[in-house]
């Protein structure tokens, strides 16, 4: 068996266009699920109960749901179901964003519920306003609860974006896979993948490790 490891060196700008495309892929997702997250979160801990009961449903249906038939649901049934068609990159997004969102949503929650009910009686005591005690006392320590959880959701997010190349989403793994079947050098063409996820990755995870060590709350 003859290896040709050049061929990954003829093919570098198309594996460049995957690798951007993966992280605007994963950073456009997060963006959104971020804001969903807080938008399900807060929902979730209304006193109002329907509104409770529809962030629960939410939540607890695209975080049960398997992320490759959200991709498949989003792109084939969809279309046909509301007679509107996206493109291939705008249908992942979607997947992943609801995906996302739904987790997020429970790691703000248990960040904004986690913070000891003492500390914003005492603060209202003080004088100061509900809004004052969420912006100054719960938030602050909110985000420092949330923040080493969030980032272990990143990077996640960062590799579970190749699922959406069963759709077309020219990311790293569909162009890899793409110039496998062009070129016939499979070995060659999914060892450059794995390796490059992992260059890709290995800084952020341990990042994340940092980020747990910096920001963890023990108790």
């Amino acid at each position: 068996m003859s290896f040709d490891w050049g061929i990954i060196w003829q093919h570098r700008a198309e594996l460049a266009d995957g690798v951007a495309m993966t992280v605007l892929l994963a950073v456009a997702t997060m963006l959104i699920a971020i804001s969903g997250g807080i938008v399900l979160a807060l929902m979730r801990l209304s006193p109002l109960r329907p509104v409770s009961a529809a962030s629960a449903c939410f939540v607890e249906f695209f975080r049960n749901t398997p992320l490759i038939l959200l991709v498949y649901w989003a792109f084939y049934v969809m279309p046909v179901a509301i007679g509107v068609e996206f493109s291939a990159f705008a249908t992942g997004l979607a997947a992943l964003s609801l995906n996302v969102s739904a987790y997020n949503a429970e790691t703000f929650r248990a960040g904004i519920v986690s913070i000891r009910r003492g500390q914003s009686e005492a603060a209202l005591a003080l004088g100061m306003s509900r809004w004052q005690v969420m912006r100054e006392v719960v938030l602050p320590q909110a985000v420092r609860r949330v923040l080493p959880v969030l980032a272990s959701t990143w990077v996640s997010l960062f590799k579970d974006t190749s699922l959406v190349s069963v759709i077309g989403v020219s990311e790293l793994a569909y162009v890899s896979l793409q110039i496998r079947s062009q070129t016939f050098r499979i070995l060659e063409m999914l060892t450059a993948m794995a390796v490059i996820y992992w260059l890709l990755g290995y800084p952020q995870a341990k990042l994340v490790d940092w980020i747990h060590r910096r920001y963890g709350v023990s108790e």
